[in-house]
C-alpha cells in the first residue's frame, strides 16, 4: 500500500466502518506487509479481534481510496499554493473533504483548462465589471459601469457587449462555485429523474430495449440492471437519455446562494448569467457527475451479483474422488467421450454417433457400454450443450438396458468449457489431444470437482453475470479474483494433485510459483510434508507462512499436514499431544480425544481462543472438505426441446444464474427461463439472492412460452391449487 507522510487512514476507517480502531489498525499493518486477506482472516484473529474476510475486504478497498483520496489532496494543495492563490479557509476546506468529487469541486476555479468565454472576457479587462455584478451593489447602473470598459481594440464595441462578458464570467464563477454544485449535485442525486426515449432511425425494428422507449425513473431508486440496460440502448444508439431536476426552484435557490438582491439594479444581470451557466455549465457537468456516480454504483451492484453467483458455483458439491466419464455431445461430428480415473487423470477417449440411425445408435450402445466396462466409472457426465439431453436420454437407456445400476448420469454446465479447451492451459495440460476431447475432459472433471476446474477459465466466460460487459472491467476482475481466491483458500487444495492454476489462487502463491510447484512435484514426485515446499524455487519463507496453511499433503509424514492447522502452530499440538498421553497419530482425526482438550490452558501470548478452537475443530476432522454433498439433479425425460414446454407444466430445475431482476433456470430444454423477481416467493422479495443462490435445484411452473425469441416465463410460487413449490435445495 501507498505510504502517505503524516496520514493516518484508521480513525476514518474505524468510524465509517463501524469497526474496532485496534483491529482496523492491525489489518491495515499486515496488509502493509503483503499480508494476504484469506491469510489475515484465518491465522491473525487474536491480532485483528476476529475481523472476517468481508470485513478485512472493506478495510482493503477503503484504505486504498483514502490513499488515493489524499494523494489527490497533496496534489492539489501543491498546485493552488503554486499559483499562490492558497488561503488559510480554502486550505482548511480541502483538507476536511470527504469525497473525491468535493475534492475537485473545490479545485475547479484553480484547475488548469481550455480556453472558455469566461477566459476570453478576462482577457479583455471584464473581470471587474463581473465583481460589481456579484457583488449586488444598491446603487449605479449597469450600463453607465458597463461603458467605462468599452474598448474596440480589444473586442468590447458597446456596454452591451461589456456586460454579456461579464456575465460569461459571473456564469463560470457560480458553475464553478464548491457550494453551488455541491447543491445541484445532492438535487440530481436525490429528486433527478432519469428519462430514456426512442431514438427513431434506430428502433423501426424491434429491439431489447423496448420497454425504455418512453421511460423515467428516480436516480435515487433505479436498480443497477435497469440503467445499465438503459444505458446499453443508449451507447448502441437506440436511446437517448437525460437526467434532471425541476429547475426553477433548483435556480431560485442558486440565486439566493450567490447574494442576488431584489433592490440591486445588477440583479438582473446576475440571475441572466446564474440562468445561463445552470443550462450551459452547470447541469451538464453535475449530471455527467451523478450519472458517472450511477454508473459507479451501478457496476458495483452488478459486480456484486456476479461475485455471489461465482463464489456459489465454485463452491458447488464435488462428486469427488471417483472415476468419471465425461461426454461432450455434438449431433454432426459425434459425441466425445473420455475417462478420468479417481483423481481426474486423463485415461482414455471414444467418439460415438448416436443419433446416426439405428445403425449409428446400436454401434455407439456398443462401444460406450465397452467403454464403461473397461473403466468403471461411478458416473457418467454429458455437458448441457447442444444434443446434450439427447445423449444424456441415450445413456440413461441403454444404462438401464444394461442394468448398469450403480452408474448414474448427470448433466453438466459445459459454459466456458470450449474456452478452456482453446487456452494455453489446455493446451500445456493435453498437447496431443484435440479441442474437443479437452472439451469434454472438462465437463467431467466439473462433475468430480468444480472448483479444481473453473479456476483454469475466465470467471467472465462461466456465463454467471449481470451485463457483465458494461461494467467497470478492473474492477469486475478484481472482486472476481477476490473471489476465487477466497474460495480456494476456504476449501483448501491438495498440493501433490492441484494444477498450477488452482495453485496460483492460494494465499501467497504466484503464478510462476505455483508452477514452480508443479515441475518440482514432477521431477521429485510428491511432497512429503509441508516442509518440503521451501526446497521449491522461488517459495520462500514469507510465502510458505502464506500458503502453507491452505496446502493439504495427505498421507503424508505429518498428519498435521492434511489439516488447516498451520506449520507455526505444530509445536503447541505437539505440546496438547503430550499433555493428553497421546501421539500425533492417535489425536489427529479423534473427535473424542479432541473434546478433552482445556483450551484456556493453552492461552498465551499471540495464542487466543479463537486460534485454538479452531486447531481443536481441525483436530477433529482434518481437512473436511465445507462444501456440501453431491446430489445429483434430475429433468423430466419427456421434456427435452422448448417446444415440450406447456403452460403450468411443473418441473424442477437448477439455477444458472441470479440477477437483480430474477434467477435464470434451467429445466432441461438448452434455454433457461426467467423467474421475475415478483414470482420467486409468495412475498415482497428485495433481492433475488436472498431467495436462490446458483446451483440450487427448485420446482417451477411455467407461466409462459415464446418460441420465437425463445423466451421461457417461470413462477416459484404456489401453483394455482394451493400446493407449494419446494424450498431451494443445495446441491
Amino acid at each position: 500500500m501507498v505510504e502517505i507522510t503524516g496520514f493516518d487512514p484508521i480513525p476514518i476507517l474505524a468510524k465509517e466502518l463501524d469497526l474496532p480502531a485496534r483491529g482496523v489498525a492491525a489489518v491495515v499493518e499486515l496488509l502493509g506487509g503483503n499480508a494476504t486477506v484469506p491469510f489475515i482472516a484465518r491465522y491473525r484473529k487474536e491480532v485483528t479481534g476476529g475481523l472476517d474476510e468481508v470485513q478485512i475486504r472493506d478495510i482493503q478497498d477503503r484504505t486504498l481510496y483514502l490513499e488515493e483520496l489524499e494523494e489527490r489532496r497533496q496534489a492539489i494543495l501543491e498546485s493552488i499554493s503554486d499559483q499562490g492563490k492558497l488561503t488559510g479557509d480554502l486550505e482548511n476546506s480541502i483538507r476536511t473533504v470527504s469525497t473525491k468529487s468535493e475534492l475537485e469541486d473545490l479545485y475547479l476555479p484553480y484547475k488548469p483548462r481550455r480556453r472558455t468565454r469566461a477566459t476570453i472576457a478576462r482577457e479583455k479587462g471584464l473581470e471587474p465589471l463581473a465583481l460589481t455584478i456579484l457583488s449586488q451593489p444598491d446603487s449605479g447602473q449597469p450600463e453607465e459601469s458597463a461603458a467605462a470598459f468599452v474598448n474596440p481594440d480589444k473586442g468590447v464595441e458597446d456596454a452591451e457587449a461589456a456586460l454579456r462578458g461579464a456575465r460569461d464570467i459571473v456564469a463560470e464563477t457560480m458553475a464553478e462555485n464548491a457550494d453551488v454544485r455541491g447543491f445541484v449535485r445532492n438535487g440530481f442525486a436525490r429528486s433527478g429523474i432519469l428519462h430514456s426515449e426512442a431514438v427513431p432511425k434506430k428502433t423501426q425494428l424491434p429491439t431489447k430495449f423496448e420497454q425504455y422507449y418512453d421511460f423515467h425513473e428516480a436516480v435515487a431508486r433505479i436498480p443497477s440492471h435497469r440503467f445499465l440496460a438503459i444505458r446499453r440502448g443508449e451507447r448502441e444508439g437506440v436511446l437517448r437519455v437525460k437526467v434532471d431536476i425541476d429547475e426553477e426552484p433548483a435556480l431560485r435557490r442558486i440565486e439566493r446562494m450567490m447574494g442576488a438582491r431584489e433592490g440591486s439594479p445588477f440583479r438582473t444581470h446576475l440571475v441572466s448569467a446564474i440562468e445561463d451557466g445552470y443550462k450551459r455549465l452547470l447541469a451538464p457537468s453535475v449530471e455527467t457527475d451523478v450519472r458517472a456516480d450511477l454508473k459507479r454504483t451501478s457496476d458495483e451492484n452488478a459486480v456484486n451479483v456476479f461475485a455471489d453467483n461465482l463464489r456459489n458455483l465454485l463452491l458447488a458439491a464435488p462428486l469427488g474422488g471417483k472415476a468419471v466419464i465425461g461426454i461432450d455431445p455434438g449431433l454432426r461430428t459425434g459425441c466425445k467421450c473420455v475417462a478420468l480415473d479417481t483423481t481426474g487423470k486423463f485415461l482414455d477417449h471414444l467418439t460415438i454417433f448416436p443419433t446416426r440411425g439405428e445403425a449409428g445408435a446400436a454401434r455407439a450402445k456398443v462401444d460406450l457400454l465397452a467403454f464403461c466396462d473397461k473403466h468403471r466409472p461411478a458416473a457418467i457426465a454429458v455437458g448441457n450443450g447442444t444434443g446434450g439431453r439427447e445423449t444424456e436420454a441415450f445413456v440413461r437407456r441403454i444404462l438401464e438396458e444394461a442394468e448398469s445400476k450403480d452408474v448414474f448420469v448427470v448433466q453438466v454446465n459445459e459454459s466456458g468449457a470450449s474456452v478452456y479447451s482453446a487456452s494455453k492451459v489446455a493446451r500445456e495440460e493435453f498437447p496431443d489431444l484435440d479441442l474437443t476431447i479437452r472439451g469434454a475432459i472438462s465437463i467431467a472433471r466439473r462433475l468430480q470437482d468444480p472448483l479444481a476446474e473453473l479456476v483454469k477459465i475466465d470467471p467472465k466466460a462461466i456465463g454467471v453475470g449481470q451485463y457483465q460487459h458494461d461494467v467497470h472491467q478492473p474492477l469486475l476482475k478484481r472482486k472476481l479474483d477476490e473471489v476465487v481466491e477466497s474460495c480456494v483458500n476456504h476449501v483448501g487444495v491438495d498440493v501433490n494433485t492441484a494444477s498450477a492454476p488452482l495453485l496460483s489462487h492460494v494465499a501467497g502463491i504466484r503464478p510462476a510459483m505455483a508452477r514452480n510447484v508443479v515441475l518440482h512435484r514432477e521431477k521429485h514426485g510428491a511432497f512429503r510434508n509441508r516442509r518440503k515446499l521451501l526446497d521449491v524455487s522461488g517459495l520462500g519463507p514469507r510465502a510458505f507462512e502464506q500458503a502453507a496453511g491452505f496446502l493439504r499433503i495427505h498421507n503424508g509424514s505429518n498428519p498435521l499436514d492434511a489439516s488447516a492447522v498451520h506449520p507455526e502452530r505444530y509445536e503447541l499440538v505437539g505440546t496438547i499431544t503430550r499433555d493428553l498421553g497421546l501421539t500425533l497419530e492417535d489425536l489427529v482425526g479423534n473427535p473424542a480425544a479432541a473434546d478433552r482438550i482445556q483450551i484456556s490452558r493453552y492461552v498465551s501470548g499471540d495464542v487466543g481462543e479463537p486460534t485454538l478452537r479452531d486447531i481443536v475443530s481441525e483436530l477433529k476432522k482434518p481437512g473436511r472438505d465445507p462444501r456440501d454433498s453431491f446430489t445429483p439433479p434430475r429433468f423430466r425425460e419427456d421434456v427435452t426441446e422448448l417446444e415440450d414446454l406447456e403452460v403450468d407444466m411443473v418441473l424442477e430445475g437448477v439455477v444458472t444464474n441470479v440477477t437483480g431482476f430474477g434467477a435464470f433456470v434451467d429445466v432441461g430444454v438448452h434455454q433457461d427461463g426467467l423467474v421475475h423477481i415478483s414470482q420467486l416467493a409468495d412475498r415482497y422479495v428485495r433481492d433475488p439472492g436472498d431467495v436462490v443462490k446458483v446451483g440450487d435445484r427448485i420446482t417451477v411452473r411455467v407461466l409462459e412460452v415464446d418460441v420465437p425469441r425463445k423466451r421461457i416465463s417461470l413462477s416459484a410460487k404456489k401453483d394455482p391449487d394451493g400446493s407449494s413449490a419446494n424450498r431451494p435445495s443445495r446441491r
